[in-house]
């Protein structure tokens, strides 16, 4: 693709999001919302393969699907209150009709089923867009409208979405797909905390924006595309192989890494609410995506020892990619003891 060209579709990109944080109209919260799909259309449909473009038509597909239930929703309230204002969402099928539209944007379940595709049709810098900036628009409308949300429902989205997003992350041998069903988890819990807790959710979106941007860019530093790929990581690189581990045991959300944070505070933030089987559900569910995790690291840092060998290593060329920002992001994944002063 032409660098202009695709210069100019990255900022639409970040305009369509800027305009949907930021505004509180209805209308311009859909225009933003419109224009940061119309943008990434393109940019899924760039590689000219028959997979490429399924992906991309999908993913047309669900986001003006979600648009117009968006929209709808939005008119009929406006129809019965006078007002486009997006904190005033009172009447009552609205909130569920957004709820549900928002989670069809976001991948929740049972919505999910185009996310694990449109992200393997796709490369795996366009993947790291959707499994991360193309969130941000929807949870900003989740984050304006929290007051007015049906509760229930979330809690329900939540719990499948962290249920089916670790169990079928499990027969994965696709990385991308493995992400994607890493990101449907994570929704779950941003899902479950998001009327309770706006600082919570700002943090878990933040600490989960952190680990997959760090993951993808160790999948883009290998070239990697199935787990097979990553036996042969510690010949690329040592010391990223090292640096994989951290970042798979943070998405798992072990101590002391960052990924362990936000589901603590989340877990301690339901039991102060007396939601101890919610809490207990989530926890005890969250124990599949770990084990996909921990399959990732066994495959990833013990299956290859690092022996003698006649061969040149690949890791004795000079990679084709800069490695910075992926050092500079996976130590990110070490803030834990600096919690209390990301939580103040």
């Amino acid at each position: 693709m032409n660098p202009y060209i695709l210069s100019i579709l990255i900022s639409n990109l970040a305009l369509g999001t800027i305009i949907t944080a930021a505004s509180y109209h209805w209308f311009l919260a859909w225009v933003g919302l419109e224009l940061n799909t119309l943008a990434i259309i393109p940019i899924l449909a760039k590689q000219h393969h028959p997979r490429a473009t399924e992906a991309a038509t999908k993913y047309f597909i669900i986001q003006a699907t979600a648009s117009s239930i968006i929209l709808l929703s939005s008119t009929i309230n406006a129809w019965h209150t006078g007002t486009w204002d997006i904190t005033q969402l009172t009447m009552f099928p609205t909130p569920i009709m957004l709820t549900i539209a928002l989670a069809m944007k976001l991948g929740l379940v049972p919505m999910h089923f185009w996310l694990p595709e449109v992200m393997q049709g796709t490369d795996i810098t366009t993947a790291l867009i959707v499994a991360t900036w193309q969130k941000l628009p929807p949870i900003s409308l989740l984050y304006l409208t929290t007051n007015q949300l049906p509760t229930t429902l979330l809690f329900i989205l939540a719990i499948l979405s962290t249920l089916v997003g670790g169990w079928s992350g499990l027969n994965q041998t696709q990385l991308r797909k493995i992400m994607a069903f890493s990101s449907i988890g994570h929704l779950g819990w941003m899902a479950t905390i998001t009327t309770m807790s706006q600082k919570l959710l700002i943090l878990t979106l933040s600490t989960y924006l952190l680990m997959t941007t760090s993951m993808f860019l160790v999948l883009t530093t290998l070239t990697a595309k199935t787990t097979k790929d990553l036996g042969t990581m510690w010949t690329t690189s040592p010391t990223l192989s090292s640096t994989a581990l951290i970042t798979l045991m943070a998405l798992g959300g072990l101590p002391p890494l960052i990924g362990f944070l936000p589901k603590w505070l989340i877990l301690q933030e339901l039991t102060s609410n007396h939601l101890i089987p919610l809490a207990t559900t989530l926890a005890l569910t969250s124990l599949l995506s770990l084990m996909f995790y921990m399959r990732l690291t066994y495959v990833t840092t013990l299956t290859t020892t690092p022996s003698t060998t006649t061969n040149t290593m690949k890791w004795r060329f000079k990679p084709s990619k800069p490695i910075y920002l992926t050092s500079t992001t996976i130590t990110m994944l070490l803030l834990i003891p600096i919690t209390p002063l990301i939580y103040a």
